[in-house]
């Protein structure tokens, strides 16, 4: 078990999230970075979709009641066990009584700490993600709070193995398509259902803004400022189901990009809809990053999950390597 010691707000107990509810109306929730949460999971030797914790403000800090071998990826971040430093993308072994304390990021917005077993809160629906709107899943449907003792599930094969490694992050590992900035995040998407309801010069606008995701924005959605998507006249909608990557935009003008605890349907008009490959790098974008829209293909979009899946591929069977020596 783990006891958590500090925890500001919004920090949750996530899987890769809650597949086949929605027609309940039910959001998938999960990772908002599935790609850093099913590396973690890599590393220990874990199933992809084990639960772990998702740490979006901070500093966040726990304590080990057992020997236990975790592990640390997501956001570039500096941390430290019983006081030594521990580097992110790394996995290692703590001891009972250990404490670990995980400070603000240097670089991306979300911290996922795997544990060897997984998190073992009891599923709901198939998952064991929270969700915070109904109240269910995770510990006790709620967020995570100093005093919580959470459990963690046995992994007797890895019991034995060898854990103090590491790999490279995906944002490095990962080729990016189109061009470098550092500046703003770059974000593929397709046009979505509603695209040609907007004007050639409302499409114009869309691509060609450097758009900023508000400080009003969360896990259910990311709100864009930086210009107005107007219709030349308003448009009556019926309500349709909504995923996580779609890019809605209300009466106002300013973009939504729907996240993992978005609504399972909606009303607003589709502008585009953000690829599988590129959801885990908008997952750690924080409040005040800067983003521009390329668009690409329906082929383009299914072939750009091949990297990804590679990756994770390659740090598994690595992880596996490691561990066995």
């Amino acid at each position: 078990m783990i006891e958590i010691l500090t925890s500001p707000a919004f920090n949750t107990i996530q899987d890769l999230g809650r597949r086949g509810a929605r027609r309940f109306g039910v959001s998938t929730s999960g990772a908002m970075d599935p790609v850093a949460l099913a590396a973690g999971n890599a590393l220990l030797g874990n199933d992809d979709g084990a639960a772990g914790i998702e740490i979006q403000t901070f500093p966040f800090r726990l304590r080990f009641s057992a020997d236990t071998a975790f592990a640390l990826t997501g956001a570039d971040h500096e941390s430290t066990l019983a006081g030594s430093a521990v580097r992110p993308w790394w996995c290692t072994r703590a001891k009972a009584g250990d404490i670990l304390a995980i400070a603000v990021p240097r670089r991306g917005a979300r911290v996922y700490a795997t544990f060897g077993g997984g998190i073992d809160v009891p599923r709901v629906l198939g998952s064991r993600s929270t969700h915070l709107r109904a109240g269910f899943g995770g510990f006790e449907g709620r967020t995570l709070e100093a005093g919580d003792v959470v459990p963690i599930g046995s992994s007797p094969r890895n019991a034995d193995g060898r854990f103090d490694f590491g790999v490279v992050p995906p944002d490095v590992a990962i080729t990016r398509s189109g061009p470098a900035d550092d500046r703003v995040l770059r974000i593929r998407v397709m046009r979505a259902g509603e695209y040609d309801l907007f004007s050639e010069a409302m499409q114009a606008t869309f691509w060609s803004t450097t758009w900023k995701i508000s400080a009003r924005s969360d896990r259910g959605g990311y709100r864009l400022t930086g210009d107005k998507l107007t219709l030349d006249a308003p448009v009556e909608m019926r309500s349709h189901g909504v995923v996580a990557g779609v890019v809605q935009v209300p009466p106002a003008g300013e973009p939504i990009i729907q996240m993992s605890d978005a609504n399972t349907a909606g009303g607003y008009p589709k502008m585009a809809a953000v690829i599988q490959a590129d959801l885990w790098r908008l997952g750690q974008a924080a409040p005040g990053t800067l983003i521009a829209f390329s668009e690409v293909s329906y082929q383009e979009a299914v072939a750009a999950m091949a990297p990804v899946n590679d990756y994770l591929a390659k740090l598994r069977a690595t992880a596996d390597l490691y561990r066995a020596l």
